[in-house]
């Protein structure tokens, strides 16, 4: 087992917990906030795994995960949107912090991968993912001011 395989573990005891947590307890509204940092928890753990396998394809399905893992979320906020708007969830600890957890992890594997194809995935795949949470919980919070609900 080497560094990377160990932090990929960390990270999916660590937010798999957190998910588990949230999906298991409480409201409509934590249970699809806890389905969005599924997602966020998954895809860094992807990424660090295919460098600690020295396997390309891993990066694909964090590419993958992070492009369809907001999309659903969405669904989720817009055919909920009834429920959910009786209590909004306010998740912002945790969304920021999967954010972080992502950037930490796309620069460490950025580095460790060098210049190149795989480089470019990887901050594609980092966008995606940061861009993708950010989005889909301010949907989940609400909305975005001054954008009419539709």
């Amino acid at each position: 087992m080497n560094g990377w395989i160990l932090a990929a573990a960390v990270v999916l005891a660590g937010g798999g917990a957190v998910v588990l947590w949230g999906v298991t307890s409480g409201p409509l509204s934590r249970r699809v906030v806890a389905q969005n940092l599924a997602t966020s928890m998954a895809c860094p753990a992807l990424l660090l795994l295919a460098q600690g396998y020295d396997r390309p394809a891993y990066v694909d399905l964090a590419l993958l995960m992070a492009l369809m893992g907001p999309v659903g979320t969405l669904v989720f906020a817009r055919l909920l949107a009834a429920d959910l708007a009786a209590a909004l969830p306010g998740a912002r600890g945790p969304v920021w912090a999967a954010a972080a957890l992502g950037a930490v992890v796309v620069v460490a594997v950025c580095v460790a991968a060098g210049p190149g194809r795989a480089m470019v995935k990887v901050l594609v795949t980092g966008a995606l993912l940061i861009g993708g949470n950010i989005v889909a919980s301010r949907a989940l919070s609400g909305g975005f001011e001054g954008v009419r609900r539709g």
